[in-house]
């Protein structure tokens, strides 16, 4: 039988047999690893789907969906509502998602905020198709669906891509604009005009979110000056001057595409010329008055230890990241013979991405808080560069073992990649708060890194408070609706609320309350728990029973 995967030769044993031999060719080899992707991405997709109504309502929920509202509401009001550019200090970003969740709204037939989590995880899928191709653009199919798997099986990814308004799909812009600006490099001085357009439209994009990527300008401008750089090393001067126009019209085309669009997702940019780079200088100095976990120490939002971001890395990252990591990193040792074409050029532009904002945030220090939440942006290109670590690796043992190496590194990888998966499906929904074993997991975590910062976990709290409620009245929902005050956010909670169940902020008439971990009323405020939401022992909601207190209305 013929497989298009396969092609069958005959190899000559010691004792002068023939026997046939099943070996991938290689133009189907490509093939396979794309096909695989495209198996992962529809089944990601298809998981989508089945899972966003599981996810919680964040803080930030609320005010992003009225600002993408407001937003809407300046076009359809022919430009006179501008209510978006002053609402609370929204209008510092953009609004790329928001007024697409917006729309969306107008005709989703399921709730506003699930209506969101939808649009959310499937940006998530289009991140992961982002990682496959930067992946397989460096080094090739296998690692492209490397790179793809890995960012799969990373929870704070797959955590943050359904109730993030912000961050994710920031990430996922920037991970497709390092993909354009990876074709451009390769194609300079002349890069295509379909190219040209993409980067522009990608960076567009990625700015109508967050303003942060103006990096890609830095990262744009630095490969420009090495690549004349290198020109004039091996060329002279006149080959400078002979490229420098083509260039220089096409950085031109880039930024008039990228500001176009910036026009429309993120209007309050473009009223001001300077409005841009207000908004990155308002960041840099944010003020707010929030404290994080940091190994166990509470920790000022606008003075940061130097290696915050690099420690949340490093405990949140799974394992086999670290390690396709580190490998990564030894290839960085000087070979004999340099990597082939221009690939070198677009690894060096991953890792920049990758590690300019972490060296970055060491030397300058700007407010974070939220445990890594604000650079979720490096870890598709940390991914990445992941991938190329293992695929070297998966390469070595193909030349010293083609048989039995590629089987070991293939099972390793299965055995890992299941044990991920486990660990993400006990996490679900909450596959944000994962911290690997360098830290003990989850349940080493608790008490000294950030776990269910947005309280996510207050939705399955309110479904478990909901049947317990119903229970008590023989199995039916009682006639008249239960008080439930709520510690935290208090549209998490009574956004879930059945009819049954009734919001209040006086405690003497809550009947129960509802609290994330994160604060400490749900030690201080009184009742007997009944309700525990909890991953690996590490509680993240509690439901109390208050009914009976004495003086219920005095904490």
């Amino acid at each position: 039988m013929n497989f298009p995967w396969f092609s069958t030769v005959a190899v000559r044993s010691a004792d002068g047999t023939f026997s046939s031999v099943h070996t991938l060719r290689p133009k189907a080899a490509r093939s396979l690893w794309d096909d695989l992707a495209i198996l992962v991405l529809v089944a990601v997709t298809m998981w989508v789907f089945l899972v966003f109504r599981d996810y919680g309502l964040t803080h930030d929920e609320e005010v992003q969906n009225i600002y993408g509202e407001k937003l809407l509401s300046w076009y359809l009001s022919g430009f006179a509502d501008d209510s978006a550019f002053s609402y609370l200090d929204l209008f510092w970003y953009g609004g790329l998602f928001d007024l697409a969740a917006a729309i969306l709204n107008k005709f989703s037939p399921v709730g506003v905020y699930e209506t969101r989590h939808l649009l959310g995880g499937l940006v998530g899928v289009l991140g992961l198709a982002g990682a496959w191709r930067l992946g397989r653009l460096v080094r090739g199919p296998r690692a492209g669906f490397l790179a793809m798997a890995l960012l799969a099986a990373t929870p704070a990814y797959v955590g943050h891509s359904f109730n993030n308004p912000k961050d994710a799909p920031f990430a996922v812009a920037m991970i497709w604009a390092i993909l354009a600006l990876a074709k451009a490099v390769r194609a300079l001085p002349r890069p295509p005009v379909s190219t040209v357009v993409g980067l522009g439209c990608a960076i567009g994009l990625a700015l109508s979110i967050r303003v942060g990527a103006l990096l890609l300008l830095g990262y744009a401008g630095l490969a420009v000056i090495l690549h004349l750089g290198l020109a004039q090393r091996q060329f002279g001067w006149g080959e400078v001057k002979r490229q420098a126009p083509p260039i220089l019209r096409r950085v031109v085309l880039v930024l008039v595409i990228a500001y176009a669009i910036i026009a429309v997702f993120w209007p309050w940019a473009v009223q001001n010329f300077a409005n841009p780079l207000r908004a990155l200088q308002h960041f840099s100095g944010y003020d707010i008055d929030i404290q994080s976990l940091f190994a166990g120490t509470l920790v000022e939002a606008p003075h940061l230890p130097p290696l915050y971001v690099l420690g949340y890395l490093t405990v949140t990252l799974p394992e086999m990241i670290l390690v396709g990591l580190l490998l990564w990193g030894s290839a960085l040792v000087p070979r004999k013979t340099p990597a082939a074409g221009d690939s070198w050029k677009t690894t060096a532009l991953v890792a920049l991405a990758a590690f300019f904002p972490i060296l970055f945030f060491i030397v300058t220090r700007p407010t974070a808080y939220d445990g890594i939440r604000h650079f979720l942006f490096v870890i598709p290109p940390l991914v990445v560069l992941a991938a190329l670590g293992i695929d070297r690796l998966w390469r070595r043992l193909e030349e010293g073992f083609p048989r039995l190496g590629t089987r070991v590194m293939a099972l390793c990888l299965v055995c890992a990649g299941v044990m991920q998966g486990w660990l993400m499906g006990r996490l679900h929904p909450n596959e944000y708060i994962y911290y690997n074993a360098l830290v003990g997991g989850v349940a080493g975590a608790e008490g000294q890194w950030e776990l269910d910062y947005w309280s996510n976990s207050m939705h399955e709290a309110v479904v478990a408070l909901a049947d317990l409620v119903r229970l008590e009245n023989g199995g039916v929902p009682p006639a008249t609706p239960v008080a439930v005050a709520a510690c935290g956010n208090d549209l998490s909670a009574s956004y879930f609320f059945p009819p049954y169940l009734k919001l209040t902020t006086s405690l003497a008439d809550a009947r129960f309350i509802i609290a994330f971990t994160q604060a400490d009323c749900w030690k201080t405020w009184r009742g007997r728990p009944v309700v525990e939401i909890e991953r690996f022992g590490a509680v993240l909601s509690v439901v109390k029973d208050r009914r009976g207190l004495s003086n219920p209305g005095e904490e």
